[in-house]
């Protein structure tokens, strides 16, 4: 199932945010069909520390001009942050190690990938 227009705006801003910190291996899955409390999960790597805020603060910033509200946040902490937004987007921030390690696409493979070129 595709996103409604305006979650596909949302999901991009994320994306395009997160791609202009040098985040690298954006994924976004789409869990409509396999959970009843979750939408879409964004998975992105960064390095630790300095990066990590860069990428979450950018997010932020894009995903609230995009119409999003203000995020939960959980963590931080060197290895992992994640942004709640209403529930129904929740982006995860990860060092290689900590998305190697707790293999949220393995964990969630029946889950469908949405494609978000770079523009």
């Amino acid at each position: 199932m595709t996103p409604d227009p305006e979650t596909q705006t949302q999901l991009r801003a994320i994306v395009d945010a997160a791609r202009e910190r040098r985040a690298e291996d954006v994924v976004v899955l789409d869990l409509t069909d396999v959970s009843s409390t979750l939408e879409h999960f964004v998975i992105c790597t960064a390095t630790a520390g300095l990066q990590l805020n860069a990428v979450q603060e950018n997010i932020r910033e894009k995903a609230q001009e995009a119409g999003l509200p203000r995020p939960s946040v959980e963590g931080p902490s060197e290895r992992w942050l994640l942004l709640a937004f209403a529930g129904n987007i929740v982006v995860h921030i990860m060092t290689k190690d900590a998305r190697e390690y707790y293999d949220l696409e393995g964990l969630w493979s029946d889950a469908k990938v949405l494609d978000f070129p770079e523009e």
